[in-house]
């Protein structure tokens, strides 16, 4: 069997210079918060991937809890982690495959922009809104079967393909064993989507969290503006939300499954 450059490779003394002798670079991420740097390569037999490597101490930690967390969950939304191969100054490099689509997180300043990710996802039929919505909701029910918690999940963790009107999950790097208890001020996310106990030290995290952090992407993916004035669903779908985002984790539904089984029962 030919010997596959991005799925074969242990090691390579530098990311770039080798990704341009195995194909094509035509999308490159630099300037990533994350510390990351990543790549979109086409190898010369035409097939697309996804490379991101790790440029700081902390995206080398994330991807490591990337690779245990890609070990132990599988779903057809979550974009896998098929290989991982080592930099010459010892980081982490992950190969994906390639999906198209776009990322819906789309910073502040643009949201009202009709042509912006976010905005279009946003002024899809419902019944496509829904049916992504519901994607989601599966692929966190094998997180949960896992015992898996979600962290740093927000628009910025789906791509959406406005062709095909599919949805992946991306960047899952910091869902992590739960429960488990805070040891820092706060958890990486964005403050749009995090539970009240993400922001405290000492706080149990566990499924309940994963609960709100749903709740708060079905309230803010079905909203039609950004002032969470103009929810398209039904009064049934936003008490199921309200529920889910209750401040007081013990008054939240008591887990991912439970959840989705309230949010299906009330959506058609």
């Amino acid at each position: 069997m030919a010997f596959h450059p991005l799925l074969d490779v242990t090691t390579v003394p530098e990311i770039e210079p080798y990704l341009r002798t195995a194909g094509k670079i035509f999308r490159a991420f630099r300037t990533q918060d994350s510390g990351n740097i990543s790549y979109g390569v086409q190898l010369p037999d035409g097939t697309r991937w996804f490379v991101k490597a790790a440029t700081t101490d902390g995206a080398q930690r994330s991807l490591e809890t990337a690779g245990d967390f890609h070990r132990a969950v599988r779903h057809p939304a979550i974009v896998p982690h098929l290989h991982r191969f080592t930099v010459g100054d010892g980081r982490t490099a992950v190969v994906t495959p390639w999906y198209a689509g776009e990322c819906l997180y789309t910073p502040a300043a643009h949201r009202s922009r009709p042509d912006a990710p976010l905005p279009r996802f946003r002024a899809l039929p419902l019944p496509r809104i829904l049916a992504a919505l519901d994607r989601v909701l599966d692929a966190h029910l094998a997180v949960e079967a896992a015992g898996r918690v979600a962290v740093d999940f927000y628009d910025g963790s789906l791509l959406y393909d406005f062709d095909a009107h599919e949805v992946h999950l991306i960047d899952l790097d910091d869902y992590r064993p739960g429960p488990f208890v805070l040891m820092a001020d706060r958890l990486p996310g964005s403050r749009r989507f995090m539970a009240p106990e993400e922001w405290r030290r000492g706080a149990v995290i566990d499924t309940r969290t994963t609960v709100h952090v749903l709740g708060r992407a079905a309230r803010l993916l079905l909203d039609a503006g950004e002032d969470e004035q103009a929810f398209r669903g039904t009064p049934d779908q936003l008490a199921v939300i309200e529920r889910a985002t209750r401040p007081d984790p013990a008054e939240r539904y008591a887990g991912v499954r439970e959840l989705v089984t309230a949010w299906r029962s009330v959506t058609r």
